[in-house]
């Protein structure tokens, strides 16, 4: 039984299962068009209102749209002067190095000086109004309309984080990520140390800007984070016909799961570079790997792995076809078979040549709670589908990320059958974000469903690295910023040409790099992509980079601005990253406060001086 009918099976206790048809066939899809649909309301996003368009060169029969990010008057139409000024003071104040460092100290002592009321007004009228659009979903509206009708829609995020120390922390992320098996027998597994919780790394805040950090208390909570995400899908329903909202898989259930199954996802990939390795294929690209069926189960006999019936059994049949050959992705769905949800934890063990538990017992109480996981993604997925909202799975560290990776791609396969719901999320600063991005793609035109994909360069770039130096594994991260760059761009042409070809690809590009944004807009004229089509969105931060979002909006681009809102001393470590993300952002590029000062100098000498967005 396949992992995802498994997957079904436990949600819904019946019969209905997932059957994925699976196509040998690796050529794209010649149809040049994805079919029409009704849209549904009740999405979570403000979808964007095309406004005129910037400029237009017509060629041949194509309108390739030129946007000049350089147009400060067009970026900045849709913010008075007061909102310039506070943009240049907030800007200015996240490039001092004491503000920043503590920031928190500095408003703790705001409030305790100033009161309650006063600090709230404060906030508002810098930090909180930059960033923030609101308390709740009624204050928030007046923002999402503006935006709106300038052609930037608006991906909501209820941004209210829990504030714990370190120790608290480090305490949590231990009881959660470690089994009763290891805690009675430490030594007796067969774990990886990548994939163990480390104490000094038990804070996964720690050096991460730009990404909100959950931590496991119970079951109870993560159902509560299941309804704040639920909340946050069904916010704007209504308002728009194609929503975004984003989750992440660490709020909805104990981290221990993620740890476990991602060791064994790459333990059971090491195990098919070894074979690739003896058949002299591991120089090959990884889609070109293709293991001989007889090699293979001479190779598997040789170490003592299965009777030979069984591992005809295993490599052929209804699962694989007859090509005689298995490449990765064929292999990947080897460890599907399982009737029991801890059975998945088995991996190769070559010493020994037999198929082992990657721990020696689970408890009651962990399967249920691995089951309860996954309920609360299917539930997720369900309601996005309900609400015509496309769901956004958030990446994560590289010690859970095969598994979220894995989930996500399972609820693609199920949900993404007529058009893109699930989108996974990819880390471009990873080394093995082109290989993940060509697979996920390949199995979506092999099987028939549509991909979708957020591009990310990465949030834990500084965490990752002093994980993988201090507990000695092989650092995950591109050596530095341009080959991060080098690989998102050819991660985002990949899946470009990949709509180019069938049109059932769709792509966020998540960024706010000005470079990689033309770079998009430049490849889209050269394939004929229309903006009209909705196969490629942009975005962006709310509060950063307007002068990317909304000529984006006013040339008909897709584009989103994600909008966070919570009561202003709940939102208290959000305000904290952006100071902190916004301290290098803003130190490496005075760009944007220079646009903001050529702007207001431009509505001072026109005359301009009490200038208002007219909408």
């Amino acid at each position: 039984m396949s992992y995802t009918k498994f997957a079904a099976a436990l949600l819904r206790a019946n019969p209905g299962k997932i059957r994925a048809s699976r196509c040998r066939s690796t050529a794209a899809s010649t149809k040049s068009q994805e079919e029409k649909y009704q849209p549904i309301n009740g999405c979570a996003v403000v979808e964007a209102v095309p406004v005129q368009l910037i400029s237009q060169t017509k060629k041949t029969q194509l309108n390739k749209i030129h946007v000049d990010f350089n147009n400060t008057q067009e970026a900045y139409r849709s913010k008075g002067n007061v909102e310039l000024l506070r943009s240049m003071l907030v800007f200015k104040l996240c490039t001092i190095d004491i503000m920043v460092e503590k920031n928190k100290e500095l408003m703790a002592l705001c409030k305790k000086v100033l009161g309650q009321w006063m600090f709230e007004k404060l906030m508002k009228m810098t930090f909180y109004g930059q960033f923030v659009a609101g308390e709740d979903h009624n204050s928030i509206k007046p923002l999402i309309r503006k935006n709106q009708a300038f052609g930037v829609g608006a991906v909501l995020d209820y941004s209210v984080e829990e504030d714990l120390t370190q120790e608290e922390a480090e305490k949590k992320e231990m009881d959660a990520c470690v089994s009763e098996a290891e805690k009675e027998s430490p030594a007796a597994d067969h774990r990886e140390k990548k994939y163990k919780a480390h104490r000094q790394f038990g804070d996964r805040r720690g050096g991460v800007t730009s990404a909100r950090t959950y931590f496991y208390a119970d079951e109870s909570k993560c159902d509560n984070q299941m309804e704040t995400f639920i909340n946050c899908i069904r916010a704007s329903g209504g308002a728009s016909t194609d929503g975004f909202s984003a989750i992440k898989m660490t709020a909805l259930g104990r981290p221990q799961f993620l740890l476990q199954f991602s060791e064994v996802l790459v333990k059971w990939r090491q195990f098919f570079n070894f074979l690739a390795a003896q058949q002299g294929k591991s120089d090959m690209m990884v889609l070109e790997q293709k293991l001989e069926l007889k090699q293979l189960q001479e190779s598997l006999t040789e170490m003592g792995i299965g009777a030979m019936d069984d591992k005809e059994n295993w490599i052929t049949g209804e699962k694989l076809g007859l090509s005689g050959t298995i490449d990765l992705l064929d292999w990947n769905s080897l460890i599907n078979d399982t009737t029991k949800i801890s059975n998945l934890f088995m991996v190769p063990n070559l010493q020994t040549g037999h198929l082992e538990p990657l721990l020696n017992t689970f408890t009651a109480e962990e399967e249920r709670q691995m089951k309860r996981m996954l309920q609360r993604v299917d539930v997720l997925a369900k309601h996005a589908m309900e609400n015509g909202v496309r769901l956004m799975v958030d990446a994560e560290q590289t010690y859970f990320q095969p598994a979220i990776s894995r989930l996500a791609l399972e609820m693609q396969r199920k949900f993404n059958r007529e058009k893109p719901i699930i989108f996974n999320t990819y880390q471009c600063y990873l080394k093995d974000a082109y290989d993940n991005v060509t697979m996920d793609v390949e199995l979506s035109r092999r099987e028939g469903w549509y991909f979708g994909a957020k591009l990310v360069r990465g949030a834990y770039m500084y965490q990752e690295r002093d994980r993988a130096k201090e507990i000695g594994y092989e650092d995950p991260i591109n050596p530095d910023y341009e080959a991060t760059n080098r690989m998102y761009h050819k991660c985002l042409e990949y899946v470009l040409e990949e709509i180019d070809h069938s049109r059932k690809a769709n792509i966020m590009v998540a960024t706010h790099n000005e470079d990689t944004v033309k770079f998009t807009l430049e490849k889209m004229n050269e394939m004929g992509l229309s903006p009209t089509e909705n196969k490629v969105y942009f975005g962006q931060l709310l509060g950063m980079c307007d002068q990317i979002s909304f000529p984006l909006g006013q040339a008909g681009y897709p584009v989103y601005k994600y909008v966070p809102y919570g009561p202003v001393n709940e939102v208290i470590p959000y305000l904290s990253r952006r100071a902190q993300e916004n301290r290098g952002f803003m130190k490496g590029s005075q760009r944007e406060r220079s646009l903001l000062w050529t702007e207001l100098k431009r509505r001072v000498l026109c005359g301009q001086i009490f200038y208002k967005p007219v909408y």
